[in-house]
């Protein structure tokens, strides 16, 4: 989404929170709020006070490398670890203890697969459906957005690593949760099915769930999220839409390709460099002129840039 696409959904929040307010309501609250969030794996300090909030329709991506604090923070957000210090609150419930009520509305899909190997896709579904009391739960329909209908009666023990992947989104999303929250979703999958899913998480933010997006994927982080926020050995060192991130970290530059004898050369041209226009003009009107592209930084530069290491590391 681009930085205007942003601000006017924000500004679409504001205009609501503030009819809210004439008629009485409540301004729109986060549907996650996180605040000085600390984890300990015995001495090692795997989450170091992080702060954050997710708004109903917003896509937070999670950025940053295996082993940065990611999965231990859906994992406390989630119930399934205790945090050591911070707080949080979940759809306006405190997180840290045993809550059939907020599991009710979450949906999780981690790397690990917890799913059923003897049981066919939909009885996988039908049985997760029934745990949150849902009747005729359409879990075919489910199964149909991930790419799975056609195996839905086949035994998941026969099922790939992708597949099996999907049916974790499929289950995650079975009970129409208000909070989303998705640990590598499309890791171990093929391109084509990639973005499939990637369409399914759009809708879910369209429908008004609010999506945390833990990747290290920054193509993934950079198309769906509508803020970013890098994470690099337990804390959070930035948190802004990508287009703000790119504008703040990055450097504007032209790459111009011209023919040189039988081959090609390129030259790089920083667009905020003294000089820059009147090369850039030099080189527009070379008749050995072949392209000429805009460049940004991506966000995997600026993550370089500000933690020294790369997103795989």
């Amino acid at each position: 989404m681009t930085a205007v696409g942003i601000a006017a959904k924000m500004a679409i929040r504001r205009v609501f929170a503030e009819q809210d307010l004439r008629e009485g309501g409540a301004m729109t609250l986060p549907a996650v709020k996180v605040q000085g969030l600390s984890y300990w794996y015995g001495n090692l300090q795997a989450v170091k006070g992080v702060d954050f909030e997710i708004f109903p329709g917003e896509i937070l991506g999670f950025l940053g490398p295996n082993g940065a604090g990611k999965s231990t923070t859906i994992r406390m957000l989630t119930g399934l670890l205790t945090p050591r210090s911070g707080k949080a609150q979940v759809l306006g419930r405190d997180i840290g203890r045993d809550d059939p009520q907020l599991r009710a509305q979450i949906g999780v899909c981690f790397e690990e697969k917890n799913l059923y190997l003897e049981m066919s896709a939909l009885e996988n579904l039908d049985f997760f459906a029934s745990l949150f009391g849902i009747r005729n739960a359409d879990s075919l329909e489910s199964l149909r957005r991930v790419g799975l209908a056609d195996r839905a009666r086949d035994r998941v023990g026969s099922y790939s690593k992708g597949m099996r992947q999907r049916l974790m989104i499929a289950r995650a999303l079975i009970n129409r949760p208000k909070v989303l929250f998705l640990d590598e979703p499309t890791a171990g999958l093929d391109p084509v099915t990639a973005a499939a899913i990637r369409r399914t998480i759009k809708e879910e933010a369209e429908r008004g769930a609010a999506i945390l997006l833990a990747t290290h994927n920054m193509h993934e982080a950079d198309e769906l999220s509508d803020r970013v926020a890098f994470i690099n050995e337990g804390r959070i060192v930035a948190l802004d839409t990508a287009e703000s991130l790119k504008l703040k970290y990055g450097k504007r530059s032209v790459r111009v390709r011209l023919r040189d004898g039988d081959g090609v050369r390129e030259e790089h041209i920083p667009l905020d460099d003294a000089g820059s226009s009147a090369r850039l003009a030099e080189l527009a009107a070379s008749p050995n002129l072949l392209t000429i592209h805009t460049e940004e930084a991506t966000l995997e530069a600026i993550f370089i840039r500000l933690t020294g290491r790369g997103l795989e590391g």
